[in-house]
């Protein structure tokens, strides 16, 4: 009993914390719909995938959301016909390439400010690196879940039949803002309603609604999946003893993986896990601790949850291994020459 009293306890406290940080990236996303014209921006955005990226890892320092609140944003960004680079880059950079994040970081490691370097710079160039691999895949539609890429196609094919327009020069979208409808259907809200000057006032409650119903639709979806990744995490703090993993950490090698795993298991958002990792500096090394405060904001058990609204397992899958093995390599390279 006091195993699930403490299980319960904590599934609470990470349902408290992470909840805040989701609803701003649901709220910012459901912004999205009113504040770009993806029109102007995909033509204004570089074609090159590695300029691509680093815009999309860019675009976090200005989305100041964690992993509980960048999902959300990484698909409205893909509704909007952002090219794939974007969307992922901004998915693994946005939890620590912004400033709520790196200022937390340097708080907590006030007498070790490479710290904060270090994780801002590895962050940024495995979004980077992650961005340019997944742009060569020119239709994102196969790595997506089978629900949102038939809301993209449906999206397409009505924009061809209105506009008859050339969609193969985008993967996505081409003008106009989206958002879902009822019964799944999406709605299609373009640019001359949202400028409508005859009727301000309708126009204006019409956006409005809108967005209040795209707020609650994306909230009943990423707020199920965040339960049931705060309950799993939970359950593994709990029930399976954290000296097992702490205790592969007496290594170079077997201590970035322990703080690689803990990361994942314990799944803190990223605005506090500096202070929680705080507690680990004192016997712990330099790169395993960068190692926790670089993985941790890309891959937990929330995080991994949240993707599974967008992505196919498959894909989480290497999402995972790629994130995985560039923070081993960084991390580990960084120990042996510094």
């Amino acid at each position: 009993m006091n195993q699930i009293s403490s299980a319960f306890t904590l599934f609470t406290s990470l349902l408290v914390e992470a909840m805040p940080f989701l609803l701003i990236g649901v709220l910012l996303s459901s912004s999205l719909i009113f504040f770009l014209d993806e029109n102007k921006l995909i033509t204004k955005l570089p074609k090159n995938p590695f300029l691509g990226a680093i815009i999309g890892s860019i675009f976090g320092f200005f989305f100041p959301v964690c992993e509980c609140g960048n999902v959300p944003v990484a698909r409205r960004f893909l509704l909007k016909g952002l090219p794939t680079s974007v969307a992922v880059s901004f998915l693994f950079a946005a939890p620590t390439i912004n400033p709520i994040v790196l200022w937390s970081t340097y708080v907590a490691f006030r007498g070790q400010p490479e710290i904060v370097w270090l994780r801002m710079i590895f962050s940024l160039t495995i979004a980077i690196t992650i961005g340019c691999i997944f742009s060569l895949q020119s239709d994102p539609r196969p790595l997506l879940k089978p629900r949102l890429a038939k809301r993209l196609t449906a999206l397409i094919e009505g924009q061809k039949e209105e506009k008859n327009i050339n969609i193969k020069e985008y993967s996505l979208l081409q003008s106009g803002s989206f958002i879902l409808g009822e019964k799944g259907k999406p709605i299609k809200m373009t640019q001359s309603l949202l400028d409508d000057t005859d009727n301000n006032s309708l126009s204006l409650w019409q956006k409005w609604d809108l967005f209040i119903n795209n707020v609650q639709y994306e909230l009943r979806e990423l707020g199920g999946i965040l339960i049931l990744g705060s309950a799993i995490a939970a359950s593994i703090q709990v029930f399976v003893p954290r000296e097992i993993i702490l205790n592969l950490g007496q290594g170079t090698i077997t201590s970035i993986v322990a703080m690689m795993i803990l990361a994942a298991v314990v799944s803190i958002c990223s605005t506090v896990d500096s202070f929680f990792i705080l507690s680990f500096a004192s016997t712990f090394t330099t790169s395993s601790l960068v190692a926790f405060l670089v993985f941790g904001p890309m891959i937990d058990i929330k995080s991994i949850g949240l993707m599974l609204s967008i992505f196919k397992p498959r894909m989480i899958l290497y999402l995972t291994a790629i994130a995985a093995q560039l923070t081993f390599i960084f991390t580990l390279s960084y120990s042996y020459f510094y």
